[in-house]
């Protein structure tokens, strides 16, 4: 059969159409070529019908290449270098240090693999670092696409697809389709592309469908519980002392299950008790029996005061009401001071403090806003989501850092507080959705906080949030967020304690409500299964909507 005659330059773009297309001429200089790497300093073994670009920068250690293995124009290899038979190292590509290949590798184009790394000590220079080197190691029949870099110690299994600019900085098991910065594993490869879970698994529909008539039938009885009849107050569980937050709860769990107030009082006077409570120098709410700390540096203080301008506003708002004073120590911040106070912010090692500030703060300025005056100081609220935008980090999508005692918890947790009130409850969309995906897929596997017995419902509440509110933007790794919802959702309908509710779960250091029901880990856990539920197409069967504080919807500018 004849060929038409290819110059040399298309042979070194095209390895694989050499053995069947060169002319004697060629394969003479191809010889040629191969016979100077012998006469190198490094271990050269190159198997049958093999082809090396002349323009190729070949400097192996060792070079092992196995039957109708090619390296072809531009590319760069150096170290110890072996490969199976039938593996392309393509045009540009980078192969340094200690790597191996199976049978069968395609390495797409400026692909680089460094099997090596420099040290980073502080104490010397970065070029006087030593250099070290675990290896990559790539297994049989896997397809690299062009523009991926492979980092020092991954090993990738056999079958394996990584999408085109990816960055594997760990290990993929075998059938594993990745991409991504850094790379993710997004399916099987032996899974049919597209495949999706039922809209509506049918099973999981009854069980939450039956959980919804259980929770109805005994909203009167676990509210009951909590009641003070002597102090005409909210508890959060019986044995504790009343608290404002408890009487939110109640009043959001009454519309979730009830669609209707707490019956213990009637709806003026749970308006008349929970308006009372704010200050009206401040706008801020103190605890029953404490004084109203001085506002911060941005308005607002630390602790319960700051959180209960969100319980106690969502509350009168589901009763029909809103607070009978502007919060005028969100009002008054300026732009100025409040940047300067989100730069202070504890974000390195307390991301969950940092946020919930945030959160307060510009849930503050919603009501300002919604009661129709200035929700801050001219340009205060502007400069509040410029801020966030330019400090968001565009690896993780997040504010903060991970710590080496917790991992992503600070982060991630901090991460829900701020959007809620901010992103979530104004309406606009989150900076590099795709990233925090990743980060809170990562931070969902930590076993120190979901190994089963120890999840709580921050921390649930915390990863499904942040899914949910990306969701919206991208389908990215929805396959992986739905399997992780259904997982939690199957777990969380079984905490339900008949005629008490939902427990709020562990936590390392003892603080919080703890396992026993009360109304803060049934007001939240109710919360989270509606989020769980509608992630996997389901949340309609359970017959209710969060309209308060973890409202889907962004929040309105009017009442009702």
């Amino acid at each position: 059969m004849n060929h038409p005659s290819h110059d040399d330059g298309h042979f070194e773009h095209c390895p694989w159409l050499f053995a069947g297309q060169a002319s004697d001429r060629q394969r003479v200089a191809q010889e040629q070529r191969q016979k100077r790497l012998f006469t190198g300093s490094g271990e050269v073994r190159l198997g049958e019908d093999c082809f090396v670009a002349e323009s190729a920068a070949v400097y192996p250690d060792v070079l092992h290449l196995g039957d109708r293995s090619y390296i072809a124009a531009q590319a760069y290899v150096t170290g110890e270098i072996r490969t199976g038979a039938d593996c392309t190292v393509n045009p540009f590509t980078v192969v340094r240090g200690t790597v191996t290949l199976g049978a069968g590798v395609r390495i797409g184009a400026h692909t680089s693999l460094l099997g090596f790394n420099h040290g980073s000590a502080p104490d010397l220079p970065v070029h006087r670092q030593p250099v070290t080197s675990r290896g990559i190691t790539i297994g049989d029949d896997v397809w690299i696409g062009s523009h991926v870099v492979v980092v020092d110690g991954v090993t990738i299994g056999d079958h394996c697809v990584i999408g085109a600019g990816a960055v594997v900085t760990k290990d993929l098991p075998a059938w594993s389709v990745a991409a991504g910065n850094p790379a993710r594993r997004l399916r099987d490869r032996r899974e049919p592309r597209g495949a999706q879970r039922p809209a509506r698994p049918e099973a999981l529909a009854e069980e939450l469908r039956a959980f919804a008539v259980t929770a109805r039938a005994q909203a009167t009885a676990l509210l009951d519980r909590s009641w003070h009849p002597d102090t005409g107050r909210y508890a959060d569980r019986p044995g504790s002392e009343p608290t404002v937050r408890a009487h939110c709860d109640a009043v959001e769990i009454a519309d979730l299950l009830l669609g209707d107030v707490p019956p213990q009082l009637t709806a003026p006077e749970h308006v008349e008790r929970l308006r009372a409570l704010q200050d009206p120098a401040t706008g801020l709410v103190p605890e029953y029996g404490a004084t109203t700390p001085l506002p911060g540096p941005a308005g607002l203080p630390d602790g319960d005061c700051a959180y209960h301008v969100l319980c106690v506003g969502y509350a009168l708002d589901l009763l029909g009401s809103s607070f009978a004073h502007p919060v005028h120590a969100v009002r008054t911040t300026t732009a100025d001071r409040l940047v300067r106070h989100l730069g202070a912010l504890p974000w390195s090692d307390r991301a969950w403090h940092a946020g919930a500030w945030v959160d307060c703060w510009a849930t503050a300025a919603h009501w300002n806003r919604r009661a129709g005056g200035e929700a801050a100081a001219p340009g205060a609220l502007e400069a509040l989501f410029g801020w966030l935008h330019t400090h968001a980090d565009p690896w993780t999508g997040m504010w903060g850092s991970p710590a080496r005692d917790a991992g992503r918890l600070q982060m991630v947790n901090g991460y829900y507080r701020l959007t809620r009130g901010s992103f979530a409850q104004f309406g606009l969309p989150v900076p590099y959705p795709e990233r925090v995906i990743d980060t809170v897929l990562d931070h969902a596997r930590d076993p120190r906080h979901f190994a089963p017995g120890r999840e709580n419902a921050c921390n649930v509440l915390d990863v499904i949030h942040p899914l949910w509110l990306c969701a919206r933007q991208t389908t990215h790794r929805s396959e992986e967020t739905r399997s992780w919802a259904s997982d939690q959702l199957t777990a969380a309908l079984r905490r339900w304690h008949d005629d008490r509710g939902f427990g709020f779960g562990p936590t390392p250091d003892g603080s919080g409500p703890g396992r026993e029901p009360g109304l803060q880990g049934t007001e939240m856990w109710l919360a989270i299964i509606w989020l769980l539920a509608d992630v996997l197409g389901v949340a309609e069967v359970l017959g209710y909507r969060p309209r308060g504080i973890h409202r889907p919807e962004p929040a309105p500018l009017t009442q009702g």
